[in-house]
């Protein structure tokens, strides 16, 4: 509720009209039996049909006020609920965009999905609903049986069983399902991850024939929330029926008493009437209050969910360093990875020095930690032992800002965005102009199929970059890197998807860079990186070899054995 409650102070004026029309309204119904008591007690009764006719236009007039208190109640709750969460959701962007990886990895992607949009959306129907109801329907329930009092104490006593009666079924069933909705939405998180994975992984799903066995995990954890949403709904249900029992059992003893006190003469028959609408009124209300109440637990579990993302820190602190100090671009000390507490190292104790303007090969098989290691160069993650210095300082005391400034990362999981070709690219460098993209895209070897697209940069890129090809999309991210201009780039296994000339083509291209960067290429095939300054050589996370290409196919066994496969495969496609 911390969370909540700063972005629900800026609609105080919103917050506070919205229960005050509601009220206003909650007035005239409570008017409204009184009314229908006389028009029975004294027009019908003594046949004065202007008396009628007169209190049914004031009932119209009562209906008429209601409905525009209630129309503009509801404007006000509205507008203070969707402004909440609207601030609430930016919050949680704000916050999501500052975690490290490794707290994302933690959370995981479908609980955010899931925090960001079913959970807020709980959250805003709460607000909502709570503007709207939380002082109309208890105003109603003690005003109804306030009336019902003035008209017959004894009676009356009726109204306040039946009330505490409702009182306890509403709350008792309140108290039991409460917990099963935490439960529920933590089992939407998993149908979310479920149906996320097979999404994504659509393509190796079909390949492999195994739609079936997706389809049957998706069922099985499905039918899980199912049964979980049909228990709780099971025993939300039980509300109506014991409500309605109580009530209508109520109503008959009102008439039964009521009409032995007509038959007196110590009640009118128009009072009981009234007695009966104001006890509907109350069953109304208390279904409305049970409702909300039901909704309000959904809402606080979602809220202590988005909370439980907000209070999470980033493990990662940033210094106050921006400008180089010389020395070496990157420099490993006896570095060492873990991504989780208990598991097992990915990089274990890598050396290696990197100078300004160097191009670094890294090279291993599938599992080695090549991607870790640049993901510590980028420090998208921080090292669990050992020093990382970048241009001469601590990469721990850079700030944020200026160290992501100087890096650009192609990852090995190409990422477009809905758009278009400029939008793309301009995430490099937001003001680069059309002359400094075309530069980008030609060194990227993406100037020609850009070129043929209508539109040019302004061609239409879909959600991931589905309406391009594998080789296009790494064109396109590499072209947006090289817009950023950086000081360090480094390629993730970008070039995968390209043939060989198109590779070394656009390798060409960056070495001959106005501003060469420093250059870390990530690469399965050792004909991309054998012409780098430095190759590293890695087996699982430990450094098995450093040197040139000529060195490293004299000392390192790993490495040749590398390039006898690549020289093999390649013979083989000649072929």
């Amino acid at each position: 509720m911390k969370y909540l409650l700063p972005f629900f102070k800026k609609y105080k004026k919103e917050s506070i009209l919205a229960p005050l029309f509601k009220m206003l309204e909650a007035m005239f119904d409570l008017i409204v039996p009184l009314v229908i008591a006389k028009i029975i007690n004294i027009g019908i009764a003594n046949g004065d049909r202007a008396y009628i006719i007169k209190s049914f236009l004031i009932l119209i007039a009562m209906a008429v006020m209601g409905l525009l208190s209630s129309f503009t109640a509801q404007y006000f709750a509205a507008k203070a609920a969707i402004g909440t969460s609207a601030g609430l959701r930016h919050k949680l962007v704000e916050h999501i965009q500052s975690l490290n990886f490794a707290k994302l990895d933690e959370i995981g992607a479908s609980t955010l999905i899931t925090r960001m949009t079913a959970d807020v959306n709980q959250v805003q129907n709460g607000v909502n609903m709570f503007l709207r109801l939380f002082l109309r329907s208890p105003f109603i329930v003690f005003g109804a049986m306030i009336m019902a009092f003035s008209i017959n104490f004894k009676i009356s006593l009726i109204f306040a069983a039946a009330i505490l009666v409702l009182f306890v079924i509403v709350f008792g069933i309140m108290f039991i399902t409460k917990p099963k909705y935490k439960i529920q939405q933590n089992r939407l998180d998993t149908v979310t991850e479920t149906a996320r994975g097979n999404l994504e992984g659509v393509r190796v799903i079909r390949a492999f024939g195994k739609e079936n066995d997706e389809t049957d995990e998706f069922k099985t954890q499905n039918s899980l929330l199912a049964r979980m949403q049909i228990t709780a709904g099971n025993i939300g249900a039980l509300m109506n029926p014991l409500s309605y029992v109580t009530v209508n059992t109520a109503i008959i003893l009102i008439l039964w008493f009521g009409a032995k006190y007509v038959n007196s003469g110590i009640l009118l028959s128009g009072n009981v009437i009234a007695l009966i609408n104001y006890l509907s009124q109350i069953l109304v209300e208390l279904v409305k209050l049970a409702n909300l109440i039901v909704l309000l637990s959904k809402a606080v579990v979602s809220c202590g969910r988005i909370g439980t993302v907000l209070d999470t820190e980033s493990t990662m602190d940033y210094g106050d360093v921006t400008t180089p100090d010389g020395g070496y671009a990157v420099r490993f000390e006896n570095v060492s990875l873990k991504y989780h507490e208990g598991g097992e190292n990915s990089l274990t104790n890598i050396s290696f020095d990197v100078k300004n303007g160097e191009t670094i090969g890294i090279i291993g098989g599938t599992g080695s930690g090549k991607t870790s290691l640049v993901n510590l160069i980028a420090r998208f993650y921080d090292a669990t032992d050992g020093k990382i210095t970048f241009m001469g300082h601590d990469i721990k005391t850079w700030e944020k800002g200026a160290l992501r400034s100087k890096i650009a990362v192609v990852m090995q999981k190409t990422q477009l965005f809905a758009g278009t070709v400029r939008s793309n690219l301009l995430y490099g460098n937001k003001n680069a102009s059309d002359a400094e993209l075309c530069t980008a895209l030609k060194s990227a070897q993406a100037e020609e199929f850009v070129r043929q697209k209508d539109g040019g940069l302004d061609a239409v890129i879909e959600q991931g970059g589905r309406n391009l090809s594998g080789g296009q999309k790494q064109r396109l991210s590499v072209a947006r890197a090289l817009v950023k201009n950086p000081d360090i780039l480094i390629l993730d296994d970008s070039s995968s998807a390209l043939d060989y000339a198109t590779d070394l083509a656009m390798r060409t291209a960056i070495a001959n860079l106005q501003k060469k960067p420093t250059l870390f290429i990530v690469s399965q095939r050792t004909v991309a990186i054998e012409h780098a300054d430095k190759i590293l050589v890695l087996e699982d996370g430990h450094l098995a070899g450093c040197g040139t290409h000529k060195e490293l196919l004299e000392n390192c066994g790993v490495y040749k054995e590398i390039y006898k496969s690549a020289e093999g495969k390649e013979d083989g496609e000649n072929e």
